[in-house]
């Protein structure tokens, strides 16, 4: 009889991962990733997760002192002032006048307000969705769209992460919080359903805009 324990990290890793390729919306981080985007799709998706990074670090800010987010805030690093840079430098300093939420923004932002900054095992399954999953495969992404668009550092702040030296190290620290977290088996389905939610909301942002980029798609071959 097999008595191994598995991590809860590993767990709630091997719930929520995606496939590759499974939902509407991959094409535009597909597209980034090859470096087939255009400047403005790159804006255009910093602009909306500017909105939902907001939202997770004010819940950050209201959430720093309770003892299970604290170990998770002390690691949260904000990515808000990248993007803001990434912002300014790719859309103007006007940028926050321009950019608008789309509705599955909207939706994403308020079950972040409603959930994670009120509730432990909300913020930290919002965060791990959000700090984890962008530095996974943002470098990656920044190096081709500097080489793409000749960036530097202003235009891929964000996916550089440069707060994060050793991003492996990162994880595996995060992991390890993850798996000291005093929850029973009823509060990790709890956090492991929030992930899955959490990927939904953001399947649902990354699809509006694909739709958005459909049109000129399409016109081009009719």
């Amino acid at each position: 009889m097999d008595t191994t324990v598995t991590p809860f990290s590993e767990l709630l890793r091997r719930r929520t991962r995606r496939s590759p390729g499974s939902s509407t919306g991959d094409g535009l981080l597909r597209d980034l990733a090859a470096g087939t985007c255009d400047v403005a799709d790159h804006a255009d998706l910093l602009g909306q997760y500017a909105f939902v990074y907001e939202a997770l670090e004010r819940a950050a800010e209201r959430m720093a002192d309770h003892p299970v987010v604290a170990p998770f805030v002390t690691q949260h690093r904000s990515r808000m002032p990248a993007i803001r840079a990434d912002l300014e430098y790719l859309v103007g300093p006007d940028w926050s006048e321009l950019v608008c939420p789309l509705p599955a923004t909207t939706a994403y932002v308020r079950r972040l307000n409603e959930v994670a900054a009120t509730w432990p095992g909300g913020f930290v399954a919002h965060h791990y969705t959000r700090y984890l999953g962008d530095l996974s495969g943002g470098r990656a992404i920044g190096t081709v769209l500097s080489d793409r668009f000749g960036f530097e550092t202003n235009g891929v702040l964000f996916w550089i992460c440069e707060q994060v030296a050793d991003p492996a190290a990162f994880e595996d620290t995060y992991r390890e919080q993850l798996d000291r977290a005093p929850w029973d088996a009823d509060e990790q389905e709890r956090v492991i359903a929030e992930v899955e939610l959490a990927h939904a909301l953001d399947r649902r942002l990354l699809a509006e805009l694909e739709a958005l980029r459909v049109p000129s798609a399409s016109a081009v071959h009719h």
